[in-house]
């Protein structure tokens, strides 16, 4: 098995929980340098760690061949092209770019540089929606006509982190949307259009904290909802079929684990707590379907295998494209009040 050389750039709250660690748990991949202003703080996880100050100094290591981007929104297209430009594999955590036109120009630098390029969109990997995607596949639930998924958190006071600051690709649609709008099209393709409702609740809040989306196809209705004001959570998926209905409360462990330095392999990885499972009914009655086990790292396993055989990636740059024309789509039909068409 060769060795494929990564550098994380930024280590904060998700350089540091959702890809250093997980990285380091997958066979053939080695993260070798960090880009940090803050050393110790690198060294305090990872004893040993090379650490650079900037992006440049990073792209002058030809051993490391692929560059992992945690920064905030703002800075992913002109370090992710500075990467692709070196010569390097390029990972971005999501969402992708902060508009199509970066996202577009990215896609056709790679293509160029003949480099791949790929998003961290690890909620793919969650135990909740692969069992989601397992049950719909299996047509258990007959045609989908409702579908509906919640990433709702209690925040009233607004902090003073960038994710909430009026900055160019802040928001909760861009940090928590993104991921349900990933799930979406994972399960349904493009839709026929969007409509969408975005707004400040809280009395301080610089950027959106709130966002309900309605995603068209056909007759099926796809409901995309986030906020920060919700302190007692619904259900997180309620899909609703011709056969029968699936409704599933609480949400994937993994992050949590990660935060309490677990790591990908620990026994019980990604695992639910049977409390957590959810409810299928249709005309059998109710039962409980057992949650699959989460798994962020086959993201990262597939990305080291796509480099390593010239592979397509996980999640191609054109997939997560399309999430942020839907994020593009909603703040129109949002501005304007009405539905927008997929063109």
């Amino acid at each position: 098995m060769r060795e494929v050389k990564a550098g994380l750039v930024g280590f904060g709250f998700s350089g540091m929980t959702f890809h250093a660690p997980v990285i380091q748990e997958v066979e053939g991949l080695t993260m070798t340098t960090v880009v940090s202003s803050n050393a110790d703080k690198v060294h305090h996880s990872f004893p040993g760690m090379h650490v650079v100050s900037s992006l440049d100094e990073m792209l002058t290591d030809k051993e490391i061949e692929l560059v992992i981007i945690t920064t905030p929104n703002e800075f992913h297209y002109p370090m992710a092209k500075q990467a692709l430009e070196a010569g390097k594999h390029v990972v971005l955590e999501k969402p992708f770019t902060v508009s199509v036109e970066e996202g577009e120009r990215l896609i056709e630098i790679a293509k160029e540089q003949e480099c791949l390029l790929s998003v961290y969109h690890n909620r793919r990997f969650d135990s909740d929606f692969l069992t989601v995607q397992k049950l719909i596949k299996e047509e258990q639930l007959g045609a989908i006509m409702t579908y509906e998924a919640h990433y709702d958190r209690y925040r009233a006071e607004v902090r003073d982190r960038w994710r909430e600051q009026d900055k160019n690709g802040s928001g909760i649609l861009f940090d928590l949307g993104s991921h349900l709008i990933d799930q979406a099209l994972t399960l349904f393709g493009k839709p026929d259009s969007v409509y969408a409702d975005i707004l400040a609740q809280r009395e301080e809040g610089k950027t959106d904290d709130y966002f309900h989306l309605i995603l068209q196809y056909g007759n099926k209705r796809v409901i995309l909802h986030g906020g920060s004001l919700v302190k007692k959570h619904g259900p997180r998926y309620q899909i609703h079929g011709m056969k029968g209905s699936f409704l599933k409360w609480g949400i994937d462990p993994q992050e949590e684990a990660l935060k309490a330095g677990r790591v990908p392999g620990d026994e019980g990885w990604g695992e639910e707590n049977s409390e957590q499972y959810g409810v299928l009914t249709d005309e059998d009655g109710e039962r409980i379907i057992e949650s699959l086990p989460g798994s962020y790292q086959t993201y990262y396993k597939e990305m080291y295998q796509a480099i390593a055989t010239s592979s397509a990636p996980p999640v191609t740059a054109e997939d997560a494209l399309d999430v942020i024309k839907v994020i593009e789509l909603a703040f129109k039909s949002n501005e304007l009040k009405k539905m927008m068409k997929w063109e």
